[in-house]
């Protein structure tokens, strides 16, 4: 029985593809972009977690990423065999090869760069006469026999440090090397000998056989305890004065560790693991922090002891490293949700009308079947198998394309999405197309929107979004993007539901307008535009499906718009306050000062169009409180007078910055700042100056709101660098181009007893080299910002960076699936137009009059749905910007960045150029069915009986 069904089957299906072939091709490249789009999203989340990770981790500090297990010297009561036995290379050796079985899964070791050894834990004062003493207090050196160090490090000079006999605990002399940079810094040569005190002896004779260059400085071998690579100057913390001295270490030859035994500098066993992060994913940080903290305080120490020793320890940074790329990835995943949310009801709601589009070209086709006595099973069946064919090959051939082209990711997740696609496809266009035959339809009935009426139950359904909207928006602009539960699914949705609202108001509102336009339309001479406004009125592309679509493509890419552009506004923003103009020249040390003739060479460079001498101190003691608030006073462009409305600062100093008012105002305004009121800060300006000599002059200032209300009305004294002088507020504002900190107060520089300037703000775009040649010919004391560099420094990490790719296609998917729901709502009409303009053409209509109408027909509608996109993108952008924070994605990572909330800003170009594409599709589309249906014959149109 089931032989012969399928052998009936087939026939139709053949029959099916070949009589619509452009249908079934349409729709198989439909849902292969969808497929793979859907498939391609969480590969790519997968992708750029698992970047993101092993990103943190090899770019960290290998003193941090390194795990180490550590023990201290055997015990004093164990035979002096045992003791030098367990400190000798083949012991260590083996230990280390257990304990790198012993790592837990997701942890492994990197082999190549693995370490074990001998070393001492407290410096030995080194006393011999050519050692460098900076402040005549001699270096402390460490010793170490670290295994591998001929397989990393290239021998410059000398000879390989050997044990030509056994080391033991009682040998006299050891050889060693020192890296280059070591060698120059402490004066070490070859030959050089080093007197180790010890404690069975008087000293080991430490003799300097060659001088080494690191092959990797920068790798764990190496850079895990960074003295072995390069001494550091330290500061004495038993001295009560500033006393600094130079510590390094010298590697002694693999096999010399038990010599340290016999030391009172505390030596220690350890085992150096840089992980591999070659095999990480994104899913596997939660699991390898586990591990990490296992190693550190659980089950694993109690492992890494059985085979270490009972008193060894395991210490690493790396679980703080996981922890970081978890709060990043918490931070991000949520606002990457939002896209989703918004892309996947785009796509499925394009695919619902692709299936209304099918199931409306063949309702008189099934109604047929159905009237002579096909059943819906039947018919359901059918169309399964038909909708199969073509929809589980292109789903397949999506995931395939997502898996290859999209980096490494799982499988399943995108496996799981490529399937929803393909299911919702293979059951809701037969679903959809039975469900209208449930009974045997007699006629085609017309369907009218004006004089439709909702049903209560649709009333009903569209109350309930209504308050899930309102509760969606509410949650996110109270608590945000973030919830320690991980991503709130209904707070994601908001825009998406904002958008649904939007469609349904507008369904609902949309014939009024046009029956308002019908009236005077109705008057004029001609009969296109009455015709136009009442189809308009009537005709099914109106429905709620193509105006969901519409709005929710265009608020999805205007969102994801309004993120990428408020990425790139963050950054800016951030390098200009780090800089304060296009570029800055100052001194390395707060208190040099710039020469005149270096500030004239640097004006007059090519590109420079302001140059702003000032002049900055920080630390500025300021007066108490004072003891009656300010009123406020006449407000200035940009600035308040007086000390203006707020809270005193609890911060007991600020910035002097002094300026020349008219340049530092230039400078201002090109920064982006406010308008600087450079006419109160000279003499005759809103506040008198005081003649006189030290403290009895009176210097009007703009301060900061929260130091303006610290000093209040009065003058207030001040003893600067600068000069002691009083002060009185003559105005505020909110920020400084000169200085980073809140706190500050401006002056003009030419009333300061000391008003060399120590910065120059320059505006324009000056040559780089040039900008810096001009500088360094003045000395090396002086360093040279620039905006464009400082904007360089916010390199998107991988995280960052493939989230903002995401966001970027979620624009473009946006947009192309708004366009793509136009042509299928013009579609979808297409018969019936085709039938009216064969209709009207032989009632006299010409073909110019045809295109106009059908231009005029589908404009209204167009542009009312772009209008309401427009208004629905900016709605969203407006009610959710206050819960959406884009730090996380735009300045996270960067040391000194400014961490206030970065908001959603609106972007124009992802807000106007999907609608505007949207009527300009429209009126394309309507003129070439016009042209294609003016080159062709009227009679399929006309004939009789056809019940379009």
């Amino acid at each position: 029985m089931s032989g012969s069904k399928r052998a009936s089957e087939a026939p139709w299906i053949r029959t099916r593809l070949r009589t619509a072939p452009g249908a079934a091709s349409a729709l198989a490249v439909l849902v292969l972009v969808t497929a793979f789009l859907a498939a391609a999203f969480p590969r790519a989340v997968d992708a750029y977690e698992t970047k993101g990770l092993r990103h943190d981790i090899t770019t960290a500090a290998p003193s941090r990423s390194v795990v180490e297990v550590a023990r201290p010297q055997p015990g004093l009561e164990l035979p002096q065999e045992q003791r030098e036995a367990e400190t000798r290379s083949d012991e260590l050796a083996e230990v280390g090869g257990e304990l790198l079985k012993a790592l837990p899964a997701p942890l492994r070791a990197d082999t190549s760069s693995v370490a074990y050894g001998v070393r001492t834990t407290e410096g030995v004062v080194a006393t011999e006469p050519w050692l460098p003493r900076p402040d005549a207090v001699p270096p402390k050196l460490s010793y170490a026999a670290q295994s591998g160090i001929e397989e990393h490090a290239t021998l410059v000079a000398g000879a390989w440090p050997a044990t030509p006999t056994e080391v033991t605990e009682r040998s006299g002399a050891v050889q060693g090397v020192v890296t280059e940079e070591t060698a120059a810094i402490l004066k070490v040569k070859v030959g050089a000998t080093i007197a180790l005190p010890a404690s069975l002896r008087k000293t080991v004779t430490v003799t300097i056989t060659g001088i080494i260059a690191p092959r990797d400085p920068r790798g764990g071998y190496w850079s895990a305890d960074p003295l072995m690579r390069s001494p550091s100057l330290v500061p004495d913390p038993e001295s009560p004065f500033p006393v600094f001295f130079w510590t390094g270490t010298v590697l002694l030859a693999e096999d010399a560790g038990p010599v340290l035994l016999g030391t009172a500098a505390e030596p220690a066993l350890y085992w150096r693991i840089p992980p591999d992060t070659s095999a990480l994913t994104g899913p596997d940080g939660s699991r390898l922090r586990a591990a990490v903290a296992t190693l550190e305080s659980g089950p694993g120490l109690l492992k890494v002891r059985e085979i270490a020793g009972g008193t060894a320890v395991v210490t690493t940074g790396l679980g703080h490293l996981v922890e970081a790329n978890a709060r990043m990835r918490d931070a991000i995943s949520p606002v990457i949700a939002v896209a989703a949310l918004g892309i996947g009801s785009v796509a499925a709601v394009v695919l619902l009308m692709t299936g209304a589009l099918i199931a409306g070209r063949r309702r008189a086709e099934l109604a047929l079947m159905r009237s002579r006595g096909g059943s819906l099973r039947g018919i359901g069946g059918r169309l399964l198998a038909e909708t199969a064919v073509t929809v589980l090959p292109a789903t397949a051939l999506g995931l395939l394309l997502a898996t290859l082209l999209v980096g490494e990711g799982r499988w399943w997740p995108g496996a799981l999405a490529a399937a929803g696609v393909g299911l919702l496809v293979c059951v809701a266009l037969p679903l959809r197309t039975t469900l209208q035959h449930v009974r045997p339809v007699l006629g085609t009935p017309r369907e009218d929107m004006v004089s439709a009426r909702p049903s209560r139950r649709r009333t009903v359904v569209e109350l309930t979004l209504l308050v899930l909207a309102v509760a969606a928006v509410t949650a996110l602009r109270r608590r945000g993007t973030s919830t320690e539960g991980g991503t709130d699914l209904l707070v994601s949705a908001a825009p998406v539901l904002v958008a649904l609202i939007a469609a349904l108001v507008l369904v609902r509102l949309h014939p009024l307008p046009l029956r308002l336009a019908t009236r005077p339309v109705a008057r004029l001479r001609g009969a296109i535009g009455f015709l136009s406004l009442a189809r308009a009125g009537r005709s099914s592309a109106g429905g709620a499906l193509p105006l969901l679509a519409l709005l929710l493509a265009l608020a999805t890419a205007a969102f994801g718009g309004s993120v990428v552009a408020g990425i790139g506004n963050a950054r800016d923003d951030a390098a200009l306050a780090s800089v304060g103009a296009d570029a800055r020249v100052s001194g390395r040390s707060e208190r040099t000062t710039l020469p005149e003739n270096l500030v004239r060479t640097v004006s007059g460079l090519d590109g420079v169009r302001n140059a702003a001498p000032v002049r900055v101190e920080y630390g500025v003691a300021l007066p108490k409180p004072a003891s009656e608030p300010a009123a406020d006073g006449d407000g200035g462009t940009g600035t308040q007078s007086g000390t203006g409305a707020g809270a005193a600062t609890d911060s007991r100093t600020a910035a002097l910055v002094g300026v020349d008012p008219a340049s530092y105002a230039r400078a201002a305004r090109a920064a982006g700042l406010p308008d600087f009121p450079a006419e109160r800060l000279r003499p005759g300006g809103a506040a008198d100056r005081t003649a006189g000599d030290g403290s009895d002059r009176v210097l009007p200032v703009i301060a900061s709101p929260g130091v303006a209300a610290r000093l209040g009305e009065e003058p207030r004294a001040l003893k600067t660098l600068s000069g002691d002088f009083t002060v009185r507020v003559v105005g505020t504002t909110e920020r400084a181009a000169a200085v980073s900190p809140t706190d500050f107060l401006i002056v003009d520089s030419r009333s300061l007893e000391r008003g060399a300037p120590t910065t120059l703000l320059l505006t324009g775009t000056p040559d780089p080299g040039k900008l810096r040649a001009a500088v360094a010919g003045s000395g090396e004391k002086y360093a040279v910002q620039l905006r464009s560099e400082e904007r360089a420094r916010y390199v998107d990490t991988p995280m960052q960076a493939g989230a903002e790719r995401i966001y970027l296609a979620a624009v473009a998917a946006g947009a192309g699936y708004a366009l793509l729901a136009v042509l299928l709502s013009l579609l979808q009409t297409a018969p019936e137009r085709k039938t009216l303009l064969a209709r009207l053409r032989t009632m006299g209509l010409t073909t110019a009059q045809g295109r106009r109408l059908l231009a005029f027909e589908a404009t209204p509608q167009a542009v009312l749905a772009a209008g309401g996109g427009l208004f629905t993108g900016w709605a969203t952008i407006a009610l959710l910007s206050p819960g959406v924070d884009l730090v996380p994605l735009a300045l996270a990572g960067v040391a000194g960045s400014d961490t206030n909330p970065v908001t959603l800003r609106t972007d124009l170009w992802s807000l106007g150029l999907p609608a505007a594409g949207v009527v300009a599709l429209t009126a394309a589309v309507a003129g070439a069915q016009a042209w294609w249906a003016s080159r062709r014959g009227s009679i399929t149109e006309l004939r009789a009986g056809d019940s379009r």
